[in-house]
């Protein structure tokens, strides 16, 4: 099987591992954060252990393209959190504020902001 053959190229840009709805992104940001493939397998039961190697593999033979897709998948997600936090439904607004007001009472009863 050829490297490739492990992943399903996207027109959107997106790479995600073949038979599965997984971003490679997924896998390479817990490789890149010094996660072994062995616990990276363990942390998603749905990837064999021969497409996390397939990952890695593929990033260490393609890492400048893929440097620049992980940086794009980055400032997506950066984009995407920043313009939901702008529009946040009402039930939200009233969860956080709730759990803000939790927090407080907490630390001023016992001084500890745990």
């Amino acid at each position: 099987m050829q490297l490739e053959e492990y992943f399903e190229f996207r027109d959107q840009g997106e790479i995600r591992i073949r038979g599965t709805r997984v971003g490679i992104e997924i896998v390479l940001t817990e490789y890149l954060s010094g996660r072994t493939a062995e616990e990276i397998a363990l942390n998603y039961p749905a990837l064999s252990p021969e497409q996390i190697h397939a990952s890695i593999t593929y990033y260490l033979h393609n890492r400048p393209a893929v440097d620049r897709y992980l940086a794009h998948w980055r400032a997506f997600g950066t984009e995407a959190r920043a313009a939901q936090e702008t529009n946040l439904p009402e039930v939200v607004v009233r969860l956080r504020e709730t759990a803000r007001q939790r927090r407080a009472r907490l630390v001023a009863s016992t001084g500890n902001p745990a």
